[in-house]
């Protein structure tokens, strides 16, 4: 009997001190934002806010940068683990010499879009020549407005080109330009529409230019055997499938983390950026990368095409 009761016992003090001792900690993991928060980083939000990555044993840290330029360089200089960047971006980044993969997508279809108003003067692309288009920033927005532009017989030259910084929207609704290029169609078609007008939006991709994924994960090329990067798509995943499930109890998730955001811009954003996310986040398209890296080339942005696996290559 007592040695029953002291075996009884020294299994409850072993458990006992097995309950008091201190839980190994998550691994971090800090995430550079390309933005400001918004819609296009809802699975990343709703994993964080659902314990989806401390699910998965990490401690993620999700950074809005002060500059959108720098989370690409912070990533290839070590000083964080992982950035939102942009698949066109990156064959810039390689080329420039930049130590950056690719190793998961955020949104997997263009958001991009040459933008014109639906009571002005521009109903297809040809009727562009002569008129003005509005950009941001040069070298991409010219080789996808030049592209469309061929699609519809015309030239560069056929338009007239004018620097709106990033006041797209704005410029377009002033009439200062007869369109843009690089709105993006899950923002500014609504934010057009909420400036008493009506947009219309011509898509890149069905005019010529490869498809490409918008938004993408990149890492330094040395960490992508990196065990957290498959654990961090995992929960991201988990989030994306969650969203598309549960779009209402997803959104009342994200404006609780961001209560600035509970306006019908955000709100229809969401709505209209649901089914753009990567649903297999880290599923690779080897073509996609091949194709669009050509296409870069043909445009002079690049010099040389690498192979995919350059760029995106398999997670091991």
């Amino acid at each position: 009997m007592f040695k029953n009761l002291a075996a009884r016992t020294g299994g409850l003090i072993l458990a006992l001190s097995l309950s008091l001792a201190p839980a190994a900690a998550a691994d971090k993991l800090t995430v550079l934002l390309d933005w400001y928060v918004n819609p296009d980083h809802a699975p990343l939000i709703i994993a964080q806010e659902k314990g989806l990555f401390k699910a998965h044993d990490l401690d993620v840290e999700l950074v809005a940068p002060a500059d959108p330029a720098a989370p690409p360089r912070l990533v290839a200089a070590g000083q964080a683990d992982v950035a939102v960047s942009y698949q066109p971006s990156l064959y810039l980044q390689v080329k420039e010499g930049l130590p950056l993969v690719r190793f998961g997508t955020l949104i997997s279809t263009p958001l991009t879009a040459l933008v014109a108003l639906k009571d002005g003067p521009v109903k297809s692309l040809a009727d562009l020549k002569g008129k003005t288009v509005g950009y941001s920033v040069a070298g991409l927005e010219d080789a996808l407005l030049g592209t469309m532009l061929a699609s519809a017989g015309l030239k560069p030259s056929d338009v007239t080109m004018i620097n709106v910084n990033f006041a797209l929207s704005p410029a377009l609704v002033a009439g200062k330009v007869d369109a843009v290029i690089g709105a993006y169609r899950n923002f500014e078609l609504t934010q057009i529409r909420l400036e008493g007008k009506e947009g219309v939006a011509f898509f890149p991709e069905e005019h010529g230019v490869p498809v490409f994924d918008e938004l993408i994960y990149v890492t330094h090329k040395d960490k992508i055997a990196d065990p957290r990067l498959k654990r961090f798509l995992a929960a991201v995943e988990e989030a994306t499938i969650y969203i598309l499930n549960h779009p209402e109890e997803a959104w009342g998730v994200f404006v609780k983390a961001n209560p600035k955001l509970d306006d019908e811009l955000n709100r229809t954003a969401w709505t209209d950026t649901l089914r753009r996310f990567a649903h297999a986040p880290a599923a690779r398209d080897e073509g996609r990368y091949v194709r669009f890296g050509e296409f870069m080339k043909s445009h002079g942005l690049i010099d040389t095409v690498e192979p995919a696996s350059v760029y995106t290559p398999a997670l091991p």
